[in-house]
């Protein structure tokens, strides 16, 4: 069963929906009707209570249908019984209202009336919902909505099912059922008056009731057009419209009103429309049915007392009798019998003659026409009825019998009515006593009732007349032989009315000019005007003569020719009209003479008015004929507070005012002459004087017309809002026209003087605009009236709206004053601090009353005028201080809840009752959004807090959102962008509302509250709508390029939205982990690892090489269907305005105008709301029309063909304009959604990526798309930064983490191929990513910063191909581990080395193919870029050397001169300043990069490569480099993490003198020792040379202190051993203590070897770099080790090569030889030895225990596998809640690489192990040294021989078992082959033997 709700939401979406429903939406359109039709038959008809129910309900527990059992307690009993009661509904439907309000709102902690409220509010909704439902399938059939014509027969073929099946008798019940007062209908006299609506808000059951009477009167008139009415419906409606008017006259609701005219509509309708049917479909019913027609009009003919129902029943007499003519003439003589027509044509002439009888016209204007119920009436509805009035009329009047009616009712008027009278003495229009508007007392007249029956009609649809011949005929008729002005006025006013289109306005005037009829034309009008001036005039040159008496007729006359005047001239063509009226001046003269009645001035300047907009001469003339003939405007003290009151009257403005106007309380001479000054001045376009040539008008304006107004009398209320709103409009144009500025500080005078004065400031020295700010600041009187307009309130307003005639007055009125306090709250900070104190910002002096406050804002819910609204909106944002609505500052918690209310209110209604795209983009809830988004950045609490409910009487950042419990606006846009309904309507508001929401998520006070909230499983920061707005087409450019715009906009908010989740949702919380991985899931597609769902995704990469490069045979996951969104052409924003003007001359004018300073900083660009640069179009245009000197004379111009010319061409440039805008903001549309779908993709794979399977794969499918687009023409230089920026992060993130992606696990154990096999990309990807980076390289629009990111991405491209195998995990571990497992596991890793072999081929391959334009590129920057593209540059160089094959690029770079141009840059670097300037880093940062390319060519290519750069004199340029020079403060390493002291030092460590020491070492490679005696080794002399010129800097490292050494420092400690212990021997001399340093290092580091590892824990203990201390320990004992080894080899060429002995001991050592260097002894190195062979003992032993772990991985428990991880792996992939199986092969690879450092070490200790015994057996070997040790000991004073023995034989007793446990070594442990070491071993212990027995 399809609800009420969802029948209307897919009827809405099929039906109002700018796009034709697609198939899909046609399907559930037609199956959600046709489910609904069984609730549509029998509409609004429920079960009712029924007694085994309500005992179900009172036992506490039901079952409701489709649906388990339901417990209930004490208080939902209650309610559901009295919901029963009150609503005549079944106890079991109660309760599942119940159920749905709890669904909906939230009913705990709420009181039992507001849940009975709720649930009464939505049983009323589906009610509403239904009709609402079965109105807008009425419609779609009835009114053209441009749908297609198979749907509409659809709807049409269903209605028609349900009128068969009696729907419209249903309807006219339920409008009769519906007003009694009984619990179907109003409710009882118990019932509860009140129901809360779906809106929250609180409204009467009647109003409720009303409104759905209203609903069913529309569809009861709708259907008439839908199928006939049939005779039982047409009396049905008839005795429903009696019964409903003689309620009308006691009514004051327009509901009821309203429903009335339905009714009376259904009728008329009904009788045209069957009598004119000439369908084939549509069978006339009525007209074919003689008895109804003899039965209705015995029915429609009964007189009746009550005179409503009786004109109500005259109005359907008239449409009856149109329709028995229709009849008469439709019908064939021959086949009628004669006795019927006879009795129809009694009829019709017996009806003729009652309905003029009684005046039916005057009936229809008076009760109907002219009210506000039908005014307010909706408008398509007025549209219909006013159509079928028209054709009623037309075919009246078209008749014989009805037109010789008409004559004989218009001879009787003009022989009844008198011909013209004098109008009453001046006397009595001074006092009052005589009306010159009224008439002889001889009641209204049909005839002219009929022309002003037609008037009305027409007024309110002019294009009904189009083609209306019967109506211009009926014209010509009724404006011959006219005798009274009566009759005239009234045959005038239908004229003016058939004007109010060019087309009438044309023909009108032509039957004015010509000779149509000889009493009546524009002549008439002027010579009247004319004779009258020249009576005044010769009476005022006639000394005593007094003025003549005024005619009323000619008044009244003129009157109605001014009228017909003004619609000519307001309507006409503006070419045509210039030469209608050349000599406008006889309007003028009249003006000023005394007793000329003041409506009839008032009708002269309403003429006058029209005329200045024909031309900007016409306006001058104006102007000049104004100050010649009308009334002075004297400026003078207020009336009443004139002290020095003149002693003469002068006839001005203001005696006609108040000395005739106000006597006789009218006021049309006031209201005309402020009209046409407000006409004019807003034609003024000089604002140099800020208004001061109008303060005269602005001061009799505000003293004497506002100030006093709301004291005055007023015949008619529409006068006196006629007044209002003309004084309003002056103030709001003296406001936005003049701006106030720092100079009006000085504006306000002391107060002190002015009360000596005693009067204020000098006229001639005031400002319109500052006397209004001052009023405004100080509340005074222009304040005080204001406040009093809107003070009343919106129901107020309302009330006037609906019921009154002049409410629409009051409306504009109450907007005019909205606006006008924006403009003086947008002004009044610029001037407060100057003013204060005696003026206050408008906001201090509202608050001093909360009530002023409450009443401005609570316009936001009149939805009649959404102005009105948008200003409420705006006033409220506008408040500066939110301490307003706390309630500290006195606004009552009642009144913020009522105020939010109102705005939920407006932002429901505009969201769900937009209907168009143009009706929604400037409506009150898009308002509403703009403004809730710049006042979140206002200090908290602020408004949007408040309106979003967060609570703001205590931190908002403690708020708990209860959205269902605490309506708010927060509620309605979760609702909205939850349904993401109408979105090509609602686009503003759903790209606002997800605006909203992401600045709400990363505001710091609501990000908690917010994101909360949206994770939870009700909205999952709506995920879901990646599937209806994200992925969807986008709107055509050329259709709606604004929706286009939006849509982006909203794609792009929606993906930061997620974005934001993913990137700091606490995982931690089960709500926000699953909103993560339903974002993942929806992203990718794929499933999860852990948590997510279980559904399979197929691989992003083909198997084979070919199916990658054919992207279109890969399915696409949702995250690259969002990247085809963006893949279109931008739009081109580059179009000059020359290509749209075929002048250049107004070409340049245009960019004259927009690229001067001058002018375009003022206001001829502005920022919109989204942030886009755009140009002012109304600016532009004022410009344009400025400099073409529009304003001047129209001569200037010389003719009017140039005038035609220059306005089209500024129509052209204005078109360019808007194209450029729109262009503009497409452009930033575009940007900003790929921005977002950066942004999201980059958080995931950076943050989330371990979430989902296939990770490899989908990094693979995002890099790959990235790169294709940003190469492509169409991708913009700013969108290939960014798609470049996601393909860097996402190779870095493939390069970084290739080893420890165990995806695809698939069983419960994990093996040796999971390590060797992690995923990793097929050769042929590999391929695909390095040709479609380098096209994206080559691409023609560049630029630095896109280079960066591209050289970045090449190079993370090269780290990621370089090794397919972890590089931590030696081969040899991988081949034991894989023999061990499966017999063929060597085979596996020979494929991988084969295919990282065709990889690096391929790779050269591809690279070689582009060499040139890549080289090219590449080499100009790094000679040409900024420092930082030249440091890439670099970099990139070094990765394509490292590639390199056959010396190719070697070779392309020597042959262009590259390297000895790096050599040039290398010597030549300056660092003026130290190096401590951010350029001077960037200088280091290239030098480190050049470095490293010198280095990657001496390791790429050997002695080879080292030997071309050392020949290219390498050395002597490094050696010039003043880097190497700069000041040296403290130590090179960083002294404390924490405050980063001496960090330029360590910069300069890491990027200079590292990476020097680097380069130097690689280059001792070329030293030979077979040339060791050689003076001219080069090589070494160079080397040399180079250390001595840095020796400070050698000195430096080698005296660091290794306990307290970081690993860079021991990595230059090791270098620079390295380099003195290759090349150093060969100098014979020690000038620079070099060789004492090393020996100091050698007996340092021997001696404390063993407890140096305990004093560099202690250091890492105070270190925090994220990694564990076992890990960093491992790296300490290979530095250490390696520097071991380097001391050794030292040594061991010096005692191998230069016959270098050592000591036995130190007790040996000569103190008398001070300056001899501390050698380290034989037996320091036994000791030193064993010291190795325990530490060989334990790396051994660990790498074997780790490889029994490795093998038993699947046998160990989690609480091993976690153990294990918890000391070998990173917790960044090691999370505690990964399963088991994850965790076991994290585990496993982690082990791997411990192993593979172990072994490492191993080799390290063995190489180690055996240059120190090679350095004892050399010793022991050596016979000379047993003689020169022995005749040492004789020359030794304090020893004996027996002592040097005895050490001797002690050293050798130490090493033999040391030597032993080494032969013990096991090489299973080890992992190498030791018999040379064991052979070492023995030969050295034999020796030993032989010492102890010598």
């Amino acid at each position: 069963m399809v609800t009420p709700k969802q029948l209307l939401s897919v009827i809405e979406s099929t039906l109002l929906g700018r796009t034709p429903p697609t198939a899909a939406q046609r399907i559930e359109f037609i199956h959600a009707i046709r489910h609904s039709l069984p609730s549509l038959k029998t509409l609004l008809s429920y079960p009712p209570p029924k007694l085994s129910d309500r005992t179900q309900v009172q036992s506490k527990e039901v079952r409701l249908p489709d649906a388990g059992p339901i417990s209930l307690d004490d208080q939902d009993v209650q309610i559901a019984l009295k919901l029963s009661e009150d609503l005549h509904l079944n106890e079991i439907d109660c309760v599942r209202l119940l159920v749905s309000a709890n669904q909906e709102w939230g009913l705990l902690g709420r009181e039992p009336l507001e849940i009975f409220r709720l649930g009464a509010g939505l049983w009323y909704t589906e009610r509403r919902d239904l009709l609402t439902a079965i109105y807008m399938l009425l419609r779609a059939v009835v009114l053209d909505q441009g749908l297609e014509a198979d749907l509409v027969a659809d709807i049409h073929s269903f209605l028609q099912d349900l009128f068969s099946s009696g729907l419209r008798q249903r309807l006219i019940s339920l409008i009769k059922e519906l007003r009694r007062e009984e619990p179907t209908g109003l409710g009882g006299p118990n019932s509860e008056r009140y129901i809360l609506d779906s809106r929250g808000a609180l409204v009467e059951r009647k109003a409720v009731i009303s409104r759905e009477r209203l609903i069913i009167g529309h569809c009861l008139v709708l259907s008439i057009l839908v199928e006939r009415a049939r005779s039982k419906d047409v009396k049905d409606i008839f005795l429903a419209l009696k019964e409903s008017a003689g309620e009308y006259s006691g009514a004051t609701d327009s509901l009821k009103h309203q429903i009335t005219y339905s009714l009376l509509f259904s009728l008329v309708i009904a009788f045209i429309s069957d009598a004119l049917s000439t369908a084939p479909d549509k069978v006339p019913v009525l007209s074919h049915d003689a008895s109804f027609r003899h039965d209705f009009n015995e029915i429609v003919m009964v007189a009746g007392n009550d005179p409503v129902v009786e004109g109500f029943v005259d109005c359907v007499r008239l449409a009856w009798v149109v329709h028995l003519i229709l009849v008469q003439d439709g019908n064939d003589s021959n086949e009628m019998i004669a006795t019927t027509l006879s009795n129809d044509m009694k009829n019709i002439r017996s009806c003729l003659d009652v309905i003029f009888a009684n005046n039916v016209f005057q009936f229809w204007l008076d009760k109907i026409l002219r009210t506000a119920a039908y005014q307010n009436d909706d408008e398509d509805m007025i549209y219909m009825y006013n159509a079928y009035l028209h054709k009623q009329m037309t075919c009246f009047l078209s008749h014989p019998l009805a037109r010789d009616k008409v004559k004989e009712t218009k001879e009787k008027a003009m022989a009844m009515l008198s011909p013209y009278r004098s109008a009453a003495t001046q006397n009595q229009m001074i006092e009052g006593s005589g009306s010159p508007q009224e008439t002889y007392e001889v009641g209204q007249q049909p005839f002219v009732s009929l022309l002003d029956f037609v008037s009305e009609i027409y007024q309110k649809e002019p294009e009904l007349l189009s083609g209306n011949d019967v109506i211009w005929t009926f014209v010509k008729f009724s404006g011959e032989d006219h005798t009274n002005f009566q009759t005239l006025v009234a045959f005038l006013k239908m004229l003016s009315t058939l004007a109010c289109n060019p087309e009438g306005a044309s023909k009108v005037f032509e039957l004015l000019q010509g000779k149509t009829f000889h009493s009546i034309g524009w002549s008439t009008l002027f010579d009247c005007l004319s004779i009258y001036e020249e009576k005044f005039k010769q009476s005022v040159q006639s000394p005593g003569a007094v003025l003549p008496e005024f005619q009323e007729g000619d008044a009244k006359a003129l009157v109605a020719y001014l009228n017909v005047l003004k619609q000519v001239v307001e309507n006409g063509s503006p070419i045509e009209r210039k030469n209608w009226f050349p000599d406008i001046e006889p309007l003028f003269k009249l003006l000023s003479y005394e007793n000329v009645p003041p409506y009839l001035k008032g009708a002269l300047r309403g003429a006058i008015a029209t005329f200045v907009r024909v031309s900007p001469v016409m306006k001058d003339t104006i102007w000049r004929y104004l100050e010649q003939y009308d009334l002075p405007v004297v400026v003078g003290p207020v009336v009443g507070n004139n002290r020095h009151a003149m002693d003469t009257q002068v006839y001005d403005m203001r005696f006609e005012l108040n000395e005739i106007e106000a006597r006789r309380e009218q006021y049309p001479s006031t209201i005309s002459f402020i009209n046409l000054l407000n006409t004019l001045i807003a034609e003024e376009r000089d604002v140099s004087d800020r208004g001061r040539r109008f303060i005269g008008i602005f001061r009799f304006i505000y003293d004497h017309v506002f100030g006093p107004f709301p004291q005055r009398a007023y015949a008619d209320p529409c006068e006196k809002w006629q007044l209002v709103v003309a004084c309003l409009k002056h103030f709001q144009m003296m406001l936005s026209m003049y701006e106030i500025g720092e100079d009006d500080s000085d504006a306000v005078t002391d107060q002190s003087q002015i009360s000596m004065m005693g009067q204020s400031s000098p006229i001639h020295t005031q400002l319109p605009v500052v006397e209004v700010m001052k009023d405004f600041m100080s509340g005074k009187t222009l304040f005080r009236n204001i406040m009093g307009i809107v003070l009343p309130g919106v129901n107020f307003l309302i009330t006037e709206r609906t019921n009154q005639i002049h409410g629409q007055l009051l409306e504009k009125a109450v907007l005019l004053s909205l606006e006008i306090i924006i403009l003086v709250m947008e002004k009044d900070s610029i001037v407060s601090d100057f003013w204060r104190p005696l003026y206050q910002p408008l906001d201090v002096v509202l608050s001093q009353d909360h009530n002023q406050i409450v009443a401005l804002l609570e316009y936001v819910r009149y939805d009649f005028q959404p102005q009105i609204q948008l200003c409420s909106i705006k006033i409220l944002t506008m408040i500066r201080q939110p301490s307003y609505f706390s309630v500290e500052g006195g606004f009552s918690s009642f009144a913020r809840n009522f105020m939010i209310k109102d705005v939920i209110v407006c932002l429901f209604l505009r969201s769900k009752n937009a209907q168009t795209w143009e009706h929604c983009r400037g409506r009150e809830g898009v308002g509403i959004m703009r403004r809730l988004l710049p006042n979140l950045c206002r200090p908290a609490p602020n408004i949007t807090h408040l309106l979003l409910k967060f609570d703001v009487d205590s931190p908002v950042e403690r708020t708990y959102l209860q959205p269902k419990f605490h309506y708010s606006c927060l509620k309605v846009i979760l609702d909205i962008l939850d349904k993401l309904s109408k979105p090509d309507v609602n686009a503003l508001l759903h790209e606002f509302g997800f605006q909203l929401l992401y600045e709400l998520c990363v505001d710091p006070l609501t990000s908690a509250p917010t994101m909360d909230l949206l994770c939870a499983k009700k909205y999952q920061f709506f995920v879901k709508h990646l599937n209806s707005i994200g992925v969807s087409p986008l709107p055509m450019r050329n259709c709606n390029q604004a929706l286009r715009i939006s849509s982006l906009h909203q794609r792009a908010w929606l993906l930061k939205l997620l974005a934001v989740e993913l990137h700091s949702a606490d995982m931690v919380d089960s709500n926000h982990r699953e909103a993560c991985q339903s974002i993942l899931t929806e992203l990718f597609g794929q499933r999860l690892t852990e948590y997510g769902t279980d559904q399979d995704a197929s691989s992003f990469i083909p198997q084979n090489d070919k199916q990658i490069a054919i992207t279109g045979s890969v399915s696409k996951s949702k995250v690259l269907e969002l990247l085809e969104v963006v893949k279109f052409d931008s739009p081109d924003i580059t179009l000059k305005s020359s290509q749209f003007v075929s002048s250049l001359k107004y070409s340049s004018l245009a960019e004259d105008i927009l690229t001067n300073p001058t002018t375009s900083g003022r206001g001829i660009y502005y920022h919109s709301e989204r942030g886009d640069h755009l140009i002012d179009i109304a600016s532009f245009r004022d410009k344009l029309w400025q400099k073409c000197n529009l304003y001047n004379s129209q001569s200037s111009f010389g003719s009017e063909a140039e005038l035609n010319e220059i306005r089209e061409a500024i129509q052209q440039l204005l078109r360019w304009g808007w194209k450029y805008n729109k262009n503009l903001e497409e452009q930033a549309a575009q940007l900003h959604m790929l921005t977002s779908w950066s942004q999201i993709v980059e958080v995931s794979a950076s943050q989330r990526i371990s979430f989902l399977e296939n990770r490899s794969d989908i990094l693979f499918q995002l890099v790959d798309a990235s790169l294709n687009f940003s190469g492509s023409p169409d991708c913009s230089l700013k969108m290939a930064q960014i798609l470049t920026q996601v393909g860097l992060t996402c190779m870095a993130k493939l390069r970084d983490e290739r080893f420890v992606f165990a995806s695809g696990l698939t069983s419960d154990t994990v093996t040796c191929l999971d390590v060797i096999m992690t995923k990793h990309l097929s050769n042929g990807a590999c391929h695909s990513i390095l040709f479609k980076l380098i096209m994206a390289m080559l691409r023609h629009e560049s630029s630095e910063a896109l280079r960066r990111r591209q050289y970045t991405l090449l190079i993370c491209y090269f780290q990621y191909c370089r090794h397919m195998l972890d590089s931590d995990v030696p081969m040899t571990i991988l081949q034991f581990l894989s023999v061990d497992e499966q017999d063929d596991g060597d085979l596996d890793l020979e494929k991988i080395n084969k295919d990282q072999a065709e990889l690096a081929h391929a790779n050269f391959a591809i690279l070689k193919k582009e060499d040139q334009p890549i080289l090219n590129l590449v080499i100009k920057d790094a000679t040409q870029g900024s420092e930082s593209v030249k440091t890439l540059s670099f970099y990139v160089l070094d990765a394509l050397i490292s590639v390199d094959h056959e010396k190719f690029f070697l070779s392309q770079l020597q042959s262009r001169g590259f390297l000895r141009t790096c050599f040039m840059n290398i010597s030549n670097i300056s660092c003026q300043d130290g190096g401590f300037s951010l350029d001077s880093m960037q200088r280091l940062c290239t030098l480190e990069a050049q470095l490293s390319l010198l280095l990657r060519i001496c390791h790429k290519y050997g002695k080879s490569g080292s030997q071309l750069l050392f020949s290219m004199g390498s050395l002597q340029h490094i050696a010039l480099c003043r880097a190497l020079h700069l000041p040296i403060k403290g130590n090179f390493r960083r002294l404390d993490a924490r405050i980063q002291k001496n960090s330029v030092d360590v910069d300069k460590q890491r990027m200079v003198v590292a990476p020097t020491l680097r380069f130097l070492f690689s280059l001792t490679s070329l030293v030979d020792t077979s040339e060791f005696f050689e003076v001219k080794n080069k090589v070494v002399r160079e080397i040399i040379e180079f250390i001595r010129g840095h020796q400070l800097l050698f000195d430096q490292i080698l005296r660091e202190d290794l306990s307290d050494a970081d690993e860079l420092t021991m990595e230059l400690i090791s270098l620079v051993v390295g380099i003195l212990g290759k090349v150093w021997p060969y100098d014979e001399s020690d000038e620079y203590g070099f060789i004492q340093g090393l020996f100091g290092m050698m007996r340092a580091l021997f001696l404390v070897v063993q407890t140096f590892s305990h004093l560099y824990d202690q250091r890492l203990s105070r270190i925090s770099f994220g990694l564990r201390i076992y890990r960093i320990q491992q790296k300490v004992d290979l530095s250490i080790s390696h520097l071991c080894f380097s001391l050794s080899s030292y040594l061991y060429f010096l005692v191998t090569k230069k016959s270098l002995r050592l000591q036995v001991s130190d007790g040996l050592t000569d103190y008398h030889d001070s300056a001899a260097p501390q050698q380290p002894t034989l037996a320091l190195l036994v000791v030193f030895l064993g010291s190795l062979a325990t530490a060989l003992e334990r790396a051994a032993e660990e790498k074997y225990l780790l490889l029994n772990k490795i093998k038993d991985i699947n046998e160990l428990s989690r609480q091993e596998v976690d153990e294990i991880s918890n000391l070998y792996v990173s917790q960044d992939y090691a999370s505690s809640s990964e399963n088991t199986q994850y965790r076991r092969c994290i585990a496993m690879v982690g082990m791997c690489r411990i192993v593979g450092h172990r072994s490492r070490l191993i080799m390290l200790l063995l190489l180690l192990a055996q240059n120190l015994m090679n350095i004892i057996l050399a010793h022991f070997q050596d016979s000379s040294y047993s003689y020169d040790y022995s005749q040492s000991l004789k020359v030794i004073a304090y020893g004996t021989p027996h002592d040097a023995k005895e050490d001797l034989h002690s050293i050798c007793g130490e090493l033999i078992p040391v030597l032993e446990r080494l032969e013990l070594v096991s090489e299973d442990k080890t992992g190498h082959s030791l018999k040379v070491f064991r052979r070492l071993a023995r030969s050295l212990k034999e020796m030993s033997f032989q010492k102890l027995a010598s």
